[in-house]
């Protein structure tokens, strides 16, 4: 018989049960925090973690190949996890504010999209020609393990200034599979001595089965830009987004009077001579409209079946209709729906409910929808006169008659 030990004692097989027990808690425990981290990072909601696993160099580079993000690997990158961290995160917030404020330009489309409350007016906010308007960044999971690459874009949004080409943008960019630079690269008009290397690397990220895009609209009105981009690749979609040419012609001066109050007025633009009526088809608010003309240079390059013409007129009162085409074009699945839109009275334009990177309304900022000056009706009806024959051309060519004459 085995002599009992000291009074007070429990069995010693139960001190190791209970350690066990307590362990699988831990387990339990720490798999659970492990799994909603994992969770909050495919959500992209995890903008902390791609700071502190990259590792720095001795001479203050990222460690490991160019570009590429590697785990920090001893006691100097683990002593520096809170400085890159704090820069990653600074870059993080400078590339989201840069979605708010507005940035005056000399040219292009000049549209940001700000948050708002659905039926109130937008804040301001404006991009385009070097625009301000930065792309999405890729989940955090993605930027962790490296995923994805940069490519050339396989569709262009190639026109028209003051046609809706940013509105078009931001739509399209609620569709999972596409990718969009936010700023107009003007690659193919101003840059194109850069070289396509530094072209590709103005792109984001794309997955397999994703569409990288970009717009710049003085693309359609460059007579290089068809064999430029021809010469990049004869596969790639082009698209234009077209608006009555008397209204764009308006709507282009309106924007240049913001920005400089004392031009002349728009009658005294247009004509060569007000008396014989003669119109001034070197100004480019009204070269831009006869459609017929630059169209005919991409079709020296492309079929025209490799293009799409978008109608801004119905990118606002039918916006989801509009991008329905646009996505049976690209050969996307028609996600982007009515479910995506509401129409904002007090601009007069559709918003998204909620857009790409955010969940909150979003619409274009005042610099859209501003008011136009009174234009005398006689210089309107002159103006249609001369867009008329160009108009039907142009609705000959596409096989689509917008309507600009009814």
């Amino acid at each position: 018989m085995a002599p009992p030990g000291p009074a007070g004692a429990h069995p010693t097989s139960i001190e190791p049960l209970s350690r066990s027990i307590f362990r699988k808690f831990l387990l339990m425990l720490c798999s659970l925090l492990t799994s909603l981290y994992i969770f909050y990072c495919l959500a992209e909601r995890c903008q902390t973690l791609s700071g502190p696993v990259v590792g720095l160099s001795v001479g203050g580079e990222e460690a490991g190949a160019p570009g590429r993000g590697v785990l920090a690997g001893g006691p100097r990158e683990l002593a520096v996890w809170p400085a890159v961290a704090h820069r990653k995160r600074l870059l993080q917030l400078q590339q989201w504010r840069r979605r708010r404020p507005p940035v005056p330009r000399d040219d292009g489309d000049e549209a940001a999209w700000v948050e708002e409350t659905p039926g109130l007016a937008a804040s301001p906010g404006g991009s385009g020609e070097g625009s301000s308007v930065a792309e999405a960044p890729p989940g955090t999971l993605a930027l962790l393990l490296d995923e994805g690459s940069k490519q050339l874009p396989q569709a262009i949004i190639i026109g028209v200034k003051k046609g809706g080409t940013r509105a078009l943008l931001e739509f399209l960019r609620v569709h999972p599979d596409v990718r969009a630079v936010g700023a107009e690269p003007h690659f193919f008009d101003r840059s194109y001595h850069k070289g396509l290397a530094w072209y590709r690397d103005l792109m984001p990220r794309t997955l397999d089965g994703q569409i990288t895009m970009e717009k710049t609209p003085s693309y359609f009105v460059t007579r290089e830009a068809p064999a430029r981009i021809s010469a990049m690749s004869k596969d790639t979609k082009l698209i234009v987004v077209v608006r009555d040419p008397v209204t764009r012609a308006i709507s282009d001066y309106t924007q240049t009077l913001s920005k400089r109050p004392d031009i002349p007025t728009f009658e005294s633009l247009t004509f060569k001579n007000r008396s014989t009526g003669l119109i001034d088809t070197s100004w480019s608010a009204i070269q831009i409209g006869i459609y017929a003309k630059h169209l005919e240079h991409w079709l020296r390059h492309f079929p025209i079946g490799q293009m799409l013409f978008v109608s801004g007129e119905r990118l606002i009162s039918d916006p989801a209709g509009e991008l329905g085409r646009v996505q049976d074009f690209l050969g996307l699945k028609r996600i982007i729906t009515d479910k995506h839109f509401y129409f904002n009275k007090t601009k007069g334009f559709p918003c998204l409910k909620k857009a790409e990177g955010s969940s909150k309304p979003h619409c274009l900022g005042k610099t859209k929808g501003r008011t136009h000056p009174q234009i005398a009706q006689e210089v309107v009806q002159r103006l249609r006169e001369f867009y008329r024959p160009f108009n039907l051309k142009f609705y000959q060519m596409t096989g689509h008659d917008f309507g600009w004459d009814g």
